[in-house]
């Protein structure tokens, strides 16, 4: 029987390496598999941010082709006031400012403002000594934005000071 006994022993020690090899492969999938995992949830996020992204840019689309409608809105009222039908016109316009706000959308761009060329797009330059220099003066079309996000920039006139001891003087 001790040569069963020593047979048991080098069985055990030969079956040992085979163990070690599984041990190493398990390990491996393991690995591979929680990298696996990693990417799959990295992947469903940035799916995820993408898909915002895009509903946020349709909305966008659909939002600035609702201000074409209100600025053709606007001029109309501007033409004539008189007009028997600028009572309704104005409540059409009021509806859809109701609306724009309901979707977060803000108006901006009054006279009186301090020209930021982030949120005004200068349309004119008028020097004035009416208004303080780099300040609306006159908006041409109203701005629009959601947020933080500027959906349009105000069209806008900006106040500049008169030149004093130019050429021409």
């Amino acid at each position: 029987m001790p040569s069963s006994r020593a047979s048991e022993e080098q069985h055990r020690e030969q079956g040992s390496e085979p163990e070690r090899d599984l041990q190493a492969e398990l390990e491996r999938m393991e690995d591979r598999f929680k990298r696996a995992m990693a990417d799959l949830d990295n992947y469903r996020k940035r799916s995820a941010r993408e898909l915002e992204r895009l509903v946020a840019e349709r909305g966008d689309a659909a939002l600035l082709e609702w201000l074409e409608v209100v600025d053709g809105v606007e001029r109309a009222l501007r033409q004539k006031p008189a007009n028997p039908l600028y009572d309704g016109l104005r409540a059409v316009l009021d509806q859809m400012d109701s609306i724009l706000a309901r979707q977060g959308v803000r108006r901006f761009g009054e006279p009186g403002e301090p020209f930021d060329p982030n949120r005004h797009e200068a349309v004119e330059v008028r020097e004035t000594d009416e208004a303080p220099d780099r300040t609306v003066v006159e908006v041409y079309r109203s701005g629009y934005a959601r947020g933080d996000h500027i959906l349009r920039p105000a069209q806008v006139a900006v106040a500049r000071a008169p030149r004093v001891g130019g050429p021409d003087t």
